[in-house]
C-alpha cells in the first residue's frame, strides 16, 4: 500500500463528496470529521501471511493495544506490521515504522514510562524491546537488544522437561504496568494448562546513557496470579456458547489497570475461535496480589449480534477522562484465528465494580468531546434498517446470493461473478428511512494475497434513490488509497432513501465479497413494546438460565440483559427476531444473585425493559 502520506488524512477530505436526494430534495454527505462509529473498528486490517502456504488468505486484527502518548491515540495489533494513530478515537491513520520485529509483533505490550513509548512482543524466549519518542512519524529505537530471560522458565521446546516449580517459556502475550510509585510490573502468558504470571521489573531507565546495551532485570521471582475455574465460572467454559466442556479453557492477555486504591488484572477466556470470547477481571490492593476474582465477571462480554466476542484487550482513559475497552472479535470464515477489534465504553462505579458497555455495540455509537456522566450512553439511538431486507445484485456465485448481506452475520457473504467495476448490491428498505450512516463489510473469500500491496485498496460508490430509478451519490470513495475491510460512512444530515445501492470500484482481493451492507437510521414511529418476560429460572447447574419471552410484533430483535442488580444490567446477549424468543444462559458464576430482564428493538427505536426477574445463587 502507497506510503507518500503516513497520515493518510490527507486523502480523506478529496475522496468524500456530497450529493443530493432529488425526488425529496434533501441532501447528505459523508462527514469526515464524523463523531461516530461502529465495530468492527474501521480501520485497514492486514492480509496474514501465516497461512500462505496452504493457501488460506484473509486479513485479520486482534489482541488490541490502546494507549495515549501526547495528544494522540496508538493502536497495536497482532501481526500487523506497524499500528493506528488516533486524535479523536474514530479516525485512524496507519503508520508504518522504521524499526520492527521481523516476524510481526503478536499480542503486543505497551507502556508510557519516561516520556516515551516502549512495545514488547510476545515472545518465547528473550527479545528485543523498542521505545519510541516520535511514533507519529514511526521511529523507533531499541531500549535494549535483548530483554532478560524469564527467572525459572525453560527454553521453547524443552515443556516436557519441566520440573515442579518450572515456568513454561515466555513471556507469551505481555501486559506491562508502571504504577504510581514508578514501579513497572509485567505480566503474562497464554496457556490452557498454565496460569498467568506476574513480576516486577527494572526497565533501567536510569541507564539511558549505556544506549541499546543498558540491561533490563526481573526484581524477584515471577509468580502466579489467577487460573480459570469454569466448574464454577460458566462464561469461562470453552466453545460456542460455552458449550464445549471436553476442553479446557485459556487464559491469556494480561492487562493491568489501577483505579483509586485497587489493582484491576483483566485476562481473555476462554478461547479466542468463539462468540463468547470475554474480558473478566480480579481484583487486588497489591500490584502483584494476591488477587480476588470479581463476581460481576465477564466484564466485557458480547456473545450475540453482527460483532461478536469482546476478550483480549486493553482498558484506557481518553484526554476527557472517559475509560474506554477494546476486544478481539471472532469472524472465522477463512480461518478459526479470523478476527477483527472493537471499541466499547468501559468504567468503574464508586464501589469498585468494573463495567464494560456492549449493548448495542455494533450499532453507530457517538464519540463524546466530554466527561460523560455516570449513566450516559454513547449509542446514538440509530437503528438497524436493513436487517432481512431484499437485496439484489448485478451478478453472483453459487450459494453466495445478494440475501446474505442482511442477515446481521460476517460468515455468510454474497460474491459477484465477476470482480471488475460496476457490479452493484441493492438493499430495498422497503419504504423512504432516514439513512444516518452505511457499513459495507467486505469479505476474504479465496482471495489470494498474503501481505501487503499498493493494489490492496478500496474504492466503491454509495447511491440512494427514493424509487429505484434516479440515484445520487451518497458517498464516493472511488480515489481512496487505503484498505477499508469495514468501511463505516457517517453522513453529516439524513438521507431519505427507500434503497441503498453499492457500486464496485475495486478491492485488493481476487473477488468481490461483502457479508453485511448495514444500513443505519430510523423510520418514523414509536418504538415496540416491552416485551412479556415469561420465565427467567436458574438450572440445577447454576451456571446456567433459561430465559423465555413473548415476542413482540414487528420487532427487529431483542437484547437479554442481566446484572447483578436492576441498575447494573451490565451483561447483553442480543437476539434477532428470526431467532428462538428463548435463551439458554450459561454465562452465570455459582453463589451469585442475579438480576435479568428483556428489551425489543426494532426501526423506530428501543422498548422500554421488561419486569426484573431475580435469578437466586
Amino acid at each position: 500500500m502507497p506510503h507518500a502520506c503516513p497520515s493518510r488524512s490527507c486523502l480523506t477530505l478529496a475522496l468524500l463528496v456530497t450529493a443530493g436526494i432529488a425526488a425529496t430534495g434533501a441532501r447528505a454527505a459523508v462527514n469526515p470529521h464524523g463523531r461516530t462509529w461502529a465495530n468492527p473498528v474501521d480501520v485497514d486490517y492486514r492480509y496474514n501471511y501465516e497461512q500462505m502456504n496452504q493457501g488460506i488468505s484473509y486479513r485479520t486484527g486482534a489482541d488490541p493495544a490502546v494507549v495515549r502518548y501526547g495528544d494522540a491515540y496508538y493502536l497495536f495489533l497482532t501481526l500487523a506490521d506497524g499500528y493506528w494513530r488516533s486524535t479523536d478515537l474514530v479516525h485512524w491513520d496507519f503508520v508504518k515504522p522504521d524499526r520492527w520485529p521481523f516476524d510481526g509483533p503478536v499480542a503486543p505490550a505497551t507502556l508510557v514510562a519516561d516520556g516515551k513509548l516502549f512495545l514488547m512482543q510476545s515472545a518465547m524466549q528473550p527479545v528485543p524491546l523498542l521505545y519510541s519518542t516520535d511514533p507519529a512519524h514511526g521511529h523507533w529505537n531499541f531500549w535494549t537488544r535483548l530483554l532478560p530471560p524469564v527467572p525459572g522458565a525453560v527454553w521453547a521446546g524443552h515443556e516436557s522437561e519441566m520440573k515442579p516449580g518450572d515456568l513454561p517459556p515466555g513471556p507469551w502475550d505481555p501486559g506491562l504496568f508502571r504504577d504510581e510509585d514508578g514501579k513497572t510490573y509485567l505480566y503474562w502468558d497464554s496457556s490452557n494448562v498454565f496460569p498467568l504470571y506476574g513480576a516486577q521489573i527494572d526497565l533501567a531507565l536510569d541507564h539511558g546513557k549505556e544506549g541499546e546495551g543498558k540491561r533490563v532485570t526481573f526484581v524477584g521471582k515471577p509468580e502466579a496470579l489467577l487460573r480459570l475455574h469454569p466448574d464454577q465460572h460458566g462464561w469461562e467454559r470453552f466453545g460456542q456458547d460455552h458449550t464445549d466442556e471436553s476442553i479446557d479453557p485459556y487464559v491469556e492477555g494480561a492487562w493491568m489497570n489501577r483505579h483509586g486504591d485497587t489493582y484491576y488484572l483483566q485476562y481473555g477466556a476462554p478461547g479466542t475461535e468463539f462468540n463468547v470470547y470475554a474480558t473478566g477481571v480480579y481484583t487486588s490492593d497489591k500490584p502483584l496480589g494476591p488477587f480476588h476474582y470479581a463476581p460481576y465477571n465477564p466484564i466485557g462480554y458480547k456473545p450475540g449480534g453482527f460483532v461478536v466476542g469482546a476478550g483480549h484487550g486493553s482498558t484506557f482513559e481518553d484526554t476527557y477522562g472517559n475509560t474506554w475497552n477494546t476486544g478481539t472479535m471472532w469472524v472465522a470464515v477463512n480461518w478459526r484465528f479470523e478476527r477483527r477489534v472493537d471499541l466499547f465504553p468501559a468504567g468503574y462505579h464508586d464501589d469498585g465494580q468494573m463495567w464494560v458497555d456492549t449493548r448495542f455495540g455494533d450499532f453507530p455509537q457517538r464519540m463524546p468531546d466530554h466527561k460523560l456522566k455516570p449513566g450516559e450512553s454513547t449509542f446514538t439511538g440509530w437503528m438497524l434498517l436493513s436487517w432481512r431486507k431484499p437485496a439484489t445484485a448485478s451478478s453472483q456465485l453459487p450459494d453466495h446470493g445478494p440475501a446474505e448481506v442482511t442477515d446481521e452475520n460476517p460468515r455468510t457473504y454474497w460474491v459477484a461473478a465477476q470482480d471488475n467495476p460496476g457490479q452493484t448490491l441493492t438493499i430495498d428498505l422497503g419504504t423512504t428511512r432516514s439513512v444516518r450512516a452505511v457499513q459495507v463489510n467486505f469479505t476474504d473469500y479465496k482471495a489470494g494475497r498474503y501481505g501487503d500491496a499498493p493494489d490492496i485498496v478500496t474504492q466503491f460508490k454509495l447511491e440512494g434513490s427514493t424509487d429505484g430509478k434516479h440515484w445520487t451519490v451518497l458517498a464516493d470513495l472511488s480515489h481512496e488509497q487505503r484498505d477499508r475491510p469495514n468501511a463505516y460512512l457517517e453522513f453529516d444530515r439524513p438521507a431519505h432513501v427507500r434503497y441503498v445501492r453499492y457500486v464496485h470500484g475495486h478491492v485488493g482481493a481476487k473477488h468481490l465479497a461483502i457479508s453485511d451492507l448495514r444500513v443505519f437510521g430510523n423510520a418514523d414511529g414509536a418504538p415496540p413494546s416491552p416485551p412479556e418476560l415469561v420465565s427467567a429460572k436458574r438450572d440445577t447447574d447454576a451456571r446456567d438460565a433459561e430465559i423465555a419471552w413473548k415476542p413482540v410484533p414487528g420487532a427487529v430483535g431483542y437484547n437479554v440483559r442481566w446484572g447483578l442488580s436492576a441498575d447494573r444490567l451490565h451483561e447483553t446477549y442480543q437476539r434477532f427476531a428470526d431467532q428462538p424468543t428463548h435463551l439458554q444462559l450459561r454465562s452465570l458464576n455459582k453463589g451469585v444473585r442475579y438480576v435479568v430482564a428483556v428489551e425489543a428493538f426494532d426501526e423506530h427505536g428501543v422498548s422500554k425493559l421488561s419486569r426484573v426477574a431475580t435469578l437466586e445463587p
